[in-house]
């Protein structure tokens, strides 16, 4: 019986993905930049980059291509969970003002395991989707707020140090963005004292970063990184 349950349980093991390495944990919260089928938690999440690729959007075929597959391999980290879902925004209004409440940044944020570094990317989808802006708001954050992006993303932040006060925060910014986006990023990272990886110059298509775009994405997360340890 008792050979029964370690075949089970290395069995179980061996059906994770896995990456090589030790080193801190890594958490992702982001949208369909940082998806991969068969490695998003839940598993029920949407994903972009998917097993075939569909060609007409994408020459993103492997895992290994992904900008934070990439990070963990360079700075030989793990993956703790990578909680991210395609199309989602950091608020809870998406497209067409739809609610987004069930796939947001600042639903999923309490899913990202027991991480010694936490990335976020997002901004995106609320950039394009046109969610609205709403005031700078750092406290006494109603639910009715987080349905804007600038006190969803205070939210998200602080809700995130409370959360995983040991974990490492850093927030990435996607290139291309409405300027209102980027600059209200800019200001509630530095008002939390988060980090923030602007991005410059990422190859992409259909909107999303081909291989070329997720080298860049991993180069300068990595730059980042390293140069704040230094």
């Amino acid at each position: 019986m008792k050979r029964f349950l370690i075949a089970i349980a290395m069995a179980a093991m061996a059906a994770l993905p896995a990456l090589a390495g030790g080193g801190l944990r890594l958490s992702i919260l982001g949208d369909s930049y940082s998806t991969f089928e068969g490695w998003v938690r839940p598993d029920t999440n949407l994903v972009w980059y998917s097993v075939p690729r569909d060609a007409r959007h994408t020459d993103v075929e492997r895992v290994e291509q992904t900008w934070w597959h990439q990070v963990l391999s360079r700075l030989g980290w793990s993956l703790e969970a990578n909680n991210s879902y395609s199309g989602s925004t950091v608020c809870n209004t998406g497209y067409r003002g739809e609610d987004y409440s069930h796939e947001s940044f600042v639903t999923r944020l309490t899913r990202l395991g027991s991480p010694d570094v936490i990335i976020v990317f997002g901004g995106t989808n609320d950039s394009w989707a046109g969610s609205p802006m709403g005031e700078f708001k750092y406290e006494g954050i109603a639910p009715a707020d987080l349905y804007s992006f600038r006190p969803a993303m205070a939210f998200m932040l602080a809700r995130l140090k409370e959360l995983y006060p040991k974990a490492k925060l850093w927030f990435v910014l996607n290139d291309g963005l409405k300027p209102e986006v980027e600059q209200s990023a800019t200001d509630i990272c530095a008002r939390y004292g988060v980090p923030l990886i602007r991005l410059k110059g990422v190859s992409k298509k259909s909107g999303h970063p081909d291989i070329e775009g997720m080298r860049q994405i991993a180069d300068q997360v990595c730059a980042a990184i390293e140069g704040q340890e230094h």
